[in-house]
């Protein structure tokens, strides 16, 4: 099957044929794309997908071509023509990002300074424990779980979703237990209505 004429698909896009226009798209996208990725710097590449700048250059280009402000006479013209477009929208982007990305400097040496995490030296594991044994007894067995999930460090409504439990409630519970653990209190009641908050 051969391609159809470039000056007949050019006629049913300036007759507004949607098709004609995705027709061209569709020949010509795949080479564009390689040509724009293989210009687009590695620093810029963070800024801006190379996809944006494509789709920049359709835009522009066949709205030009619709309105017949550009004339192209075969596939080879209007591919240069796509080169060309796509060069300058890379410069106009590079332009545009030039000042940030020279100011960016690479995170891995910025990380040396900062001094390496510590380990807890025995009596802080102690101690830890020691309050981790006094939460488990001072909540009711139901709780427990909740108490686990807080320890790895998920949040209230993660713990909700989880336990099955109201975000609310969740909170209501912790809030308890600090309490109780600030008092020096009695366990919490399995069951009942909830402390007032202060």
């Amino acid at each position: 099957m051969t391609a159809e004429p470039l000056d007949q698909l050019l006629d049913r896009l300036r007759d507004g044929d949607v098709a004609a226009a995705s027709q061209i798209v569709a020949d010509y996208e795949p080479y564009l794309r390689l040509v724009v990725r293989r210009w687009m710097p590695g620093r810029l590449r963070a800024k801006f997908d190379s996809l944006d700048v494509v789709q920049s250059v359709w835009v522009h280009v066949l709205h030009a071509l619709r309105a017949r402000d550009w004339q192209v006479a075969d596939r080879a013209r209007l591919r240069a023509l796509l080169v060309t477009v796509a060069r300058r929208r890379l410069v106009s982007r590079y332009r545009h990002h030039r000042a940030a990305v020279e100011r960016e400097q690479p995170g891995g040496d910025a990380l040396q300074g900062l001094p390496e995490p510590r380990e807890s030296r025995p009596s802080e594991v102690a101690v830890a424990d020691e309050l981790w044994q006094r939460m488990l007894a001072l909540c009711p067995p139901e709780h427990h779980d909740l108490l686990r999930l807080r320890r790895e460090g998920l949040l209230l409504h993660e713990i909700a979703a989880r336990t099955g439990m109201h975000e609310g409630s969740v909170r209501r519970v912790l809030r308890r237990l600090a309490r109780q653990l600030a008092l020096g209190q009695e366990p919490l009641a399995a069951t009942g209505t909830p402390e007032d908050e202060p």
